[in-house]
């Protein structure tokens, strides 16, 4: 399967029906333009698929912004868990074993790779579970080898 199959399969509860990935980063954040010519970006880290921007004009002013290019390319989180792990294989990205939404810290201590098919996959799902549990409240996450 390819990855913008895998980003509709699972994260299209979401909204999104994306029709090309514009943007990977070393973390597997994914901008992904969708049929409605909106921009979304995956964080998979987050736990989240949101829309930021809702034109071509707005998506290039998004990305010529230095707060986003900051926080889209990652650099000193990159470099940490680069130390830390090596580069990275094709097709494989950095990740948060324990996504920030379940209170993962930033840190290399809590840094992986994982094929980023695979991180979009388990994230959009771990989200899904996720999306409707209340502050404080409990998620119970499948368990598989």
């Amino acid at each position: 399967m390819n990855l913008l199959a895998k980003i509709n399969e699972h994260w299209g509860w979401t909204g999104l029906k994306g029709v090309e990935v514009v943007g990977r980063n070393e973390f597997g954040n994914i901008l992904v333009l969708d049929e409605s010519s909106a921009y979304w970006r995956i964080c998979p880290e987050e736990l989240s698929c949101e829309v930021v921007a809702a034109t071509s004009k707005d998506f290039f002013k998004l990305v010529e912004s230095e707060d986003f290019r900051l926080d889209w390319e990652m650099t000193n989180l990159v470099e940490v868990a680069r130390s830390q792990l090596g580069n990275l294989e094709a097709g494989w990205v950095f990740h948060l074993i324990i996504p920030a939404l379940f209170h993962g810290p930033y840190e290399a201590s809590n840094f992986g790779t994982a094929p980023l098919e695979e991180l979009i996959e388990l994230s959009g799902e771990w989200s899904l579970t996720a999306k409707d549990v209340p502050e404080g409240g409990h998620v119970l996450l499948p368990v598989t080898e």
